[in-house]
């Protein structure tokens, strides 16, 4: 079978890359970026490109479609709508006029927006920012494309925050950040965190491979969820660190804090790590469920427990600077 990685070069398509070419699968990637791992699997094209995507997907079964814009400052915005809903358009498309009847698209709990508590995949879509809205929207064209024909297969995934070994995301900050011994917790680390383990991610997209025509949408979390004194504390045990308790910076402050630093980031014209948006989004509450992935036969082969403890040993412990995903 022969499978296409639309942003295979990533954190997710690289470990996705490893293990379906352990399965047995034929795998190319398609990606504006060089792969690191898999250079020689790697096709430059564009999902802005409608040419780019047709001229590299001939002869693929199943398209897998992980690129998208998803920073908190992307700038310009209309990144937001060119990648991740033009993007998806122009998949469609390409998958229409080569015959292409498979399509598995990882969106976003980001869809749901600041949701209650436990919210599955009849939650209510009320996204708060430009990366919900546009992965809503090009949930959209795929369902969309789904209705050409009935024999199209679709599947959507919404992961929770993604994190692992070599991502240098939100999750990797916050633990950089405790192991620095210079972690600032602010609130009163009662709020809760679903996350998700990417070789996790990466079995359940394979997983999904199978799955039947019409429409399939998942939720993806790893569990148990942990509130943010539960983890802090956590990390700092895995560290070694004998830390029992924590200093609580108040909330207020905290987002004082942030909007010091929105101000500065404007006047510097620079990126900053600290931000209102990110000390909101810290202090909120995001605990999902995933009702559907319970009636499959899936089964995560990783325990979140496990995940966190390979991170954080191959980051901060044994400080590994090689490439985690090269064959051997």
């Amino acid at each position: 079978m022969n499978i296409a990685i639309i942003g295979g070069s990533g954190f997710i398509g690289t470990r996705l890359t490893k293990r379906l070419l352990k399965s047995g699968y034929t795998v190319r990637i398609l990606d504006k970026n060089d792969s690191v791992a898999y250079p020689n699997l790697r096709i430059h094209a564009d999902v802005r490109d409608l040419e780019s995507l047709i001229q590299n997907l001939s002869k693929i079964d199943i398209v897998i479609n992980l690129a998208a814009e998803h920073r908190d400052d992307v700038q310009p915005k209309s990144l937001y709508d060119d990648v991740n809903v033009t993007g998806s358009e122009n998949v469609c498309k390409a998958c229409t006029k080569l015959g292409i009847k498979k399509i598995i698209f990882t969106s976003s709990v980001a869809v749901y927006g600041f949701a209650p508590l436990g919210t599955d995949e009849t939650g209510k879509i009320n996204y708060f920012n430009d990366y919900g809205r546009t992965k809503w929207l090009a949930e959209e064209k795929y369902r969309e494309w789904l209705t050409q024909d009935k024999t199209h297969s679709l599947t959507i995934i919404r992961p929770t925050v993604v994190f692992g070994e070599q991502n240098r995301g939100n999750v990797y900050n916050l633990l950089r950040q405790i192991a620095s011994g210079l972690f600032p917790m602010v609130g009163n680390g009662k709020n809760v965190k679903s996350m998700a383990y990417v070789e996790n991610v990466a079995a359940f997209i394979e997983y999904s491979l199978n799955n039947k025509n019409g429409e399939n949408l998942y939720n993806y979390i790893d569990k148990p969820d942990f509130d943010m004194n539960t983890l802090v504390l956590g990390v700092n045990k895995v560290l070694g660190k004998k830390k029992k308790f924590l200093f609580h910076w108040p909330y207020w402050l905290g987002m004082l804090g942030g909007y010091c630093f929105d101000l500065l980031a404007l006047i510097l014209r620079k990126k900053l790590p600290i931000s209102s948006i990110r000390v909101k989004k810290f202090c909120s509450n995001t605990l999902f469920n995933a009702e559907a992935i319970k009636k499959t036969t899936f089964k995560a082969p990783v325990s979140l427990i496990e995940g966190l403890e390979n991170t954080i040993q191959y980051e901060f412990v044994d400080k590994t600077n090689g490439h985690l995903f090269y064959t051997e």
